[in-house]
């Protein structure tokens, strides 16, 4: 049993999905790690991760105005410290996640035809992201 364990980092945009299949992927090839499994986590309280489709750019603007209309900005939110758009972030998070585990084969994430792996920023301003990648298998 082997395991590999990495920091990625991302440059976000703003608010939106950013994919990241595949630099996960470009890690998970420098591991050598054929069957097992990896588990992605992102460090954040206002940034979430995701497993969506990745063909139809559609899905991903639905995905996010839905979130918006879950966890809207504006007053009502006794953590408004850090800008109308920290508190709706934080319950964004808690709503899409902040961590995957997925199955490796052939070194490969064990995705679906239309399946990637993204990083959802849920704050306005461009952030910088950190997700913890750790591998483990044979």
């Amino acid at each position: 049993m082997h395991q590999a364990l990495a920091i990625l980092t991302f440059d976000t945009d703003g608010q939106g999905m950013l994919e990241i299949t595949d630099d996960v992927t470009s890690w998970l090839r420098a591991t050598d790690i054929r069957m097992g499994t990896v588990t992605l986590f992102c460090q954040h309280t206002s940034a979430s991760l995701m497993i969506s489709e990745n063909a139809a750019p559609a899905v991903r603007r639905d995905l996010l105005r839905w979130l918006d209309l879950a966890a809207p900005e504006g007053d009502g939110y006794e953590h408004s410290a850090e800008g109308e758009d920290d508190m709706p972030a934080h319950i964004k998070a808690m709503l899409t996640g902040n961590s995957l585990t997925i199955p490796l084969a052939d070194g490969k994430m064990m995705l679906g035809s239309w399946q990637g792996v993204f990083l959802v920023e849920h704050r306005r301003d461009a952030h910088k992201r950190y997700i913890v990648a750790h591998a483990m298998g044979d």
